[in-house]
């Protein structure tokens, strides 16, 4: 499982950073103790649904739970779970500025200055500093940048891997799914509504499939579409886009729009993509 710890000084990003990996399809914990972190590995991987990706919080809020990391990271490399620690800073006047517009007390000041706080919180994390595989200073990032070095730091290239593909079937009597990018009408493909034997079914049934297939305005189409769509792909990474959201519609959103739907999802995972399938109206 490719785990990532997100630390560093408060107020330097954390809480966009973990909010950037979520959307890398990486499950994340907030403010998660030390010495809870190989557990949850351990359980992530052995799980009926395995974890892929995981990334946690971890800095000086856990109090005196968090003077348990060293031994947490070094139980972690004994039992050989590999990870990558992403460390966030910025300059001492920029955290002082940013806590002041949000009206917001140091965790570490005790009553006292933020930026006694931060002296005592940048001593705390030295050594973590001094071990981190990543450090991004945020002084002068803005949110989008700091999304951006986020993505490329911990992606390292596996960018494809992580963007998404949704594809919903749907029918136009319920109208458009909200949210979809890219909408594809299926009502010119002959109606397996009107075969007696396949009204009852669905696209789910491989009756209904082998006859929206065997039609050779589907066969032109999926020409058509499909290396439109892998086309596509690598600019909406480029835009940075995390995934693609692709609608099939047709009449009532049961045989034709579900096929093709299902259809796709198959191709695009021959290419190796990540793809999601939703079928609204069954």
């Amino acid at each position: 499982m490719k785990t990532v710890i997100v630390t560093g000084l408060s107020g330097a990003g954390k809480s966009q950073a973990m909010n950037c990996l979520e959307e890398l399809g990486y499950y994340c914990v907030d403010n998660m103790p030390p010495a809870l972190i190989k557990s949850f590995v351990q359980l992530a991987v052995e799980g009926t649904a395995p974890i892929e990706r995981a990334a946690f919080a971890v800095d000086v809020r856990g109090g005196e739970l968090f003077a348990d990391m060293e031994k947490a990271l070094e139980s972690l490399a004994e039992d050989g779970i590999e990870y990558k620690i992403l460390y966030l800073e910025a300059s001492d006047q920029v955290l002082i500025r940013r806590f002041s517009e949000t009206r917001r007390q140091h965790p570490l000041s005790r009553g006292e200055s933020t930026e006694e706080g931060l002296k005592r919180e940048t001593s705390m994390l030295r050594e973590l500093r001094a071990r981190a595989d990543y450090v991004i200073d945020t002084s002068n990032m803005k949110v989008a940048r700091l999304w951006e070095e986020v993505k490329d730091l911990v992606t390292s290239g596996e960018s494809e891997k992580t963007f998404v593909v949704n594809i919903a079937s749907f029918g136009y009597k319920r109208g458009i799914p909200l949210g979809a990018d890219m909408v594809f009408d299926m009502r010119f493909i002959p109606n397996p509504y009107y075969v007696k034997s396949l009204r009852e079914l669905t696209g789910n049934n491989k009756k209904v499939w082998d006859y929206v297939m065997k039609q050779e305005v589907t066969q032109e189409f999926l020409k058509r579409v499909e290396p439109l769509v892998l086309e596509l792909i690598p600019s909406y990474m480029r835009e940075g886009k995390y995934n693609l959201n692709l609608a099939f519609g047709c009449t009532g959103g049961h045989h034709r729009s579900v096929a093709m739907a299902n259809e796709m999802a198959e191709r695009l995972r021959a290419h190796g993509k990540r793809v999601t399938v939703e079928h609204r109206d069954l």
